[in-house]
């Protein structure tokens, strides 16, 4: 009998300690995501602009790829290879994050290039000139939207990672399992929403009642205005998040003086300015973060797109996929 008392009290100690661990993995992927909100926000607004122009019947399958492919970049990618830099090789990380913030510079000023200097309906034609064929361009959009997914959603784990660095192995791979799946359906949850709103607004006016009807026709009127919005926000988010890992970045590899030039009037700005402080003092920080993105991101698109050597690569590229 006393064995099994001594059983129910080893029971009763695993079962209390694996709630404790439950509670600290809870609190940690808690802790994590707040920290990883700027970025979350972020990935909402970039992801928006790659279903425009697509069929309304087609966007919510599209959201539903991307969303996997997000999900398989932070669980099967960036989660092993996170987990594994952070336990044996922790100093790769930065440098790696880096050439990511790079990429979103280029992305986000490869937009702006392309907004202004008028090759945007070209960058967007669902179909390829060589050899006249069609191409699926729907994997066109998924490959391109779970690409600059990839290197938000790895920012998000390793921010998340550097919030739970204290636990153990098994812990913070569990903190960041939750913390992926839950992002990934609160990023793709809103963006699912904020697409299908106008069919949402187009139910609404068919409805009898004049007020709802009317509201109805006030969504779908201002959809396109959101969307062109939030196209906007999301080519600036990827360079402020770009310019913003690329400062970090190196401040902590020994290159401090940016960092601290920024740090220093984002400090100014909010010890000068009261109850709003902390509002102006991020988008001081936030501003040339992006200014920095704007200048590595233009000197890449300038590489590969106006100067002769990288015109040259692109027409020589362009001729091979012809023949």
């Amino acid at each position: 009998m006393s064995g099994i008392f001594a059983l129910l009290d080893d029971v009763a100690a695993f079962v209390k300690l694996t709630a404790s661990s439950l509670d600290d993995i809870a609190a940690g992927a808690g802790r994590a995501s707040v920290k990883a909100a700027g970025v979350v926000v972020d990935d909402a607004a970039v992801t928006p602009r790659y279903v425009q122009g697509l069929k309304p019947e087609r966007e919510l399958s599209i959201i539903w790829r991307i969303a996997k492919g997000s999900l398989r970049n932070k669980l099967l990618i960036i989660l092993p290879v996170a987990l594994l830099l952070s336990q044996f090789a922790p100093f790769l990380l930065t440098p790696i994050l880096m050439v990511g913030g790079t990429y979103l510079c280029y992305e986000g000023a490869e937009k702006l290039w392309e907004k202004f200097s008028g090759h945007e309906a070209k960058a967007q034609d669902p179909t390829e000139a060589a050899g006249g064929e069609p191409v699926d361009h729907e994997k066109q959009v998924v490959s391109a939207a779970t690409r600059t997914d990839f290197i938000l959603s790895a920012e998000i784990m390793v921010i998340a990672l550097n919030e739970v660095a204290d636990q153990g192995l098994v812990a913070r791979a569990l903190i960041l399992i939750v913390v992926a799946i839950l992002i990934t359906a609160l990023v793709y949850g809103a963006v699912g929403l904020i697409v299908k709103m106008d069919d949402a607004g187009l139910a609404l006016a068919k409805r009898d009642g004049k007020a709802v009807a009317g509201f109805g026709r006030g969504l779908v009127k201002a959809m396109p205005i959101v969307l062109s919005v939030l196209s906007w926000v999301g080519m600036v988010a990827m360079l402020w998040v770009g310019g913003h890992i690329l400062l970090v970045g190196a401040d902590e590899l020994g290159l401090h003086a940016p960092y601290e030039l920024v740090h220093h009037l984002e400090v100014a700005v909010h010890d000068a300015t009261g109850g709003l402080g902390a509002v102006l003092g991020w988008i001081t920080n936030t501003f040339f973060s992006a200014v920095l993105g704007i200048i590595v991101g233009a000197i890449i698109v300038t590489l590969l797109h106006v100067l002769p050597i990288g015109k040259k690569a692109g027409h020589d590229g362009a001729d091979a996929a012809a023949h």
